[in-house]
């Protein structure tokens, strides 16, 4: 049922995660609740570290945000691909070190380009103007930035258009036809210091293929840019490798991904002459499959089609809405049980578009049973919003037979943070 998740497991009918059974937590901590699996995300990063044990690792801090599960990531020596100045702060007070995060981003402001000067971390030059930008605020201030340029390498890979960034169209990067001219006008530009090159070509990639068409875009780059005077002390490829959503579906894993790049980037480094270091930003294949949101079926309608209603809505999970995203769905209380009925899972939110699975085959449903999406580690609790009057769910870190509370519960009171009535409108 579970596949390679070797972290999650049936007995007794219920699902345990790891050696915690998910109903009793569902019962502890109440529903809808974000569960995450230590022993899992410790095991897809040194899987990371096994195929690629000569390049950095930046985590890309938009998957998940939780400050626990960034302090792990430290602990198993990533870095951090930050894209806002939040980020930043939460890979900083996570224990990542200023060297090894990059602060990334199509639309930095001065404050932003103040605040990385300031945490002394790098950053990805997006635009000529930007470039720009970044020189007069960083002379003013004394300081001078290591920047990388963000390549737009005009890579299509095969996944949701709104998560392809490396397209020509895309609003990312500089085209990688202008970047070498740009790289070279830098050297001579007070206040930054250019140091290399990073592109990203999209998430959730099936195929290792377009890795390997935009790692020789980028050392093409490489090329051009050596040969102008200019020095490449690092290449960033980004992230983007996708995992097994739907069962039977195929992924790659770091090692396949390895294979398509690694003899590539070490042959056109060797021949150019150069020994930058590589750099990859994964997400979605650090965190996705730790992760399970547990939410509890409030009512089973039986109309036009099957529904289960359940307590968690898109502004819990947003993708199944935003992307037409696909999460395997387990009944933890019946979890052994053979499926008899299909249903369609939606959430208490108040739109049409508030599903959550579509047509999916289960045990037969009731009131009070207990709903596992899975895989819902990266871009589920960072997505989350309080629209509706919803507050967001607790997260919960499961280690073995442990099972330790990493964020409370909202409550409504969270609606109000702040705000401010006029005196003026006082009751």
């Amino acid at each position: 049922m579970f596949g390679t998740k070797a972290h999650l497991r049936a007995e007794n009918d219920h699902l345990f995660i790891e050696g915690v059974d998910a109903l009793g937590l569902a019962k502890d901590y109440g529903t809808p609740l974000y569960v995450t699996s230590e022993a899992r995300l410790r095991q897809n990063v040194q899987n990371y570290h096994k195929a690629f044990p000569d390049a950095d690792k930046y985590f890309a801090v938009k998957a998940n945000g939780s400050l626990a599960i960034l302090r792990i990531l430290a602990q198993e020596g990533m870095g951090a691909d930050v894209f806002s100045g939040g980020e930043l702060y939460l890979a900083r007070l996570a224990g990542v070190p200023k060297d090894k995060i990059l602060y990334n981003g199509n639309s930095k402001s001065e404050r932003d380009h103040l605040m990385a000067l300031e945490a002394g971390v790098r950053m990805s030059v997006d635009s000529r103007e930007e470039l720009s930008h970044l020189s007069r605020t960083a002379a003013s201030q004394g300081k001078d930035a290591k920047i990388l340029f963000r390549v737009n390498p005009d890579v299509s890979p095969a996944t949701h258009p709104k998560i392809a960034t490396g397209l020509k169209t895309s609003k990312f990067g500089i085209p990688f036809g202008q970047v070498a001219e740009a790289y070279k006008a830098a050297i001579d530009l007070p206040g930054v210091e250019p140091v290399g090159l990073h592109c990203h070509i999209g998430s959730q990639i099936l195929d290792t293929a377009p890795f390997a068409e935009a790692m020789d875009r980028m050392m093409d780059i490489a090329s051009e840019v050596t040969e102008a005077g200019g020095e490449i002390k690092t290449i960033d490829l980004g992230g983007g490798l996708g995992i097994q959503y739907m069962p039977g579906t195929k992924a790659p894993c770091p090692s396949d991904l390895a294979s398509a790049i690694l003899p590539i980037f070490k042959g056109r480094c060797r021949d150019l002459g150069i020994s930058p270091r590589l750099v990859l930003e994964p997400g979605r294949s650090i965190v996705a499959d730790t992760t399970v949101l547990l939410t509890g079926v409030n009512v089973v309608k039986r109309a036009h089609l099957n529904f289960a209603a359940v307590d968690a809505g898109f502004n819990i999970l947003a993708r199944p809405m935003l992307y037409d995203s696909y999460h395997h769905v387990v009944a933890i209380n019946k979890a052994s049980q053979k499926p008899e009925e299909t249903y369609t899972v939606v959430g208490p939110i108040c739109e049409t578009g508030d599903i959550l699975a579509k047509d999916r085959t289960l045990p037969t449903l009731a009131r009070g049973d207990i709903l596992a999406f899975l895989d819902a580690g990266a871009y589920g609790f960072s997505m989350a919003s309080q629209y509706n009057g919803q507050p967001r769910p607790a997260e919960v870190l499961v280690s073995g037979d442990k099972a330790e509370l990493i964020r409370s519960a909202e409550d409504y009171s969270a609606l109000l943070q702040g705000q401010r009535v006029p005196p003026r409108l006082s009751w």
